[in-house]
């Protein structure tokens, strides 16, 4: 399974909680990438309820941490 930010993109507005089978239905329904959906489908078959993104890929919001830094940041500490 390999997430990117912008994959898990396609799940922030996903109605949270939801199982497996939502979770891959909404990635069908709002047009997601094929890696998303193929993502979603290497997730364990069960039917556990997965409060948010955290819960599928955990480094979730250390990723999206680096993706608003910018070099304007850096030189306003100046």
């Amino acid at each position: 399974m390999f997430w990117t930010p912008e994959l898990a993109d396609y799940l922030i507005d996903m109605p949270w909680p939801a199982t497996k089978e939502e979770l891959i239905d909404y990635a069908n329904r709002t047009g997601a990438p094929q890696q998303v959906i193929d993502n979603l489908m290497e997730l364990e078959d069960n039917d556990e309820q997965y409060e948010s993104i955290e819960d599928i890929w955990p480094e979730y919001e250390n990723a999206t941490d680096d993706l608003y830094f910018s070099e304007d940041d850096e030189e306003d500490e100046y």
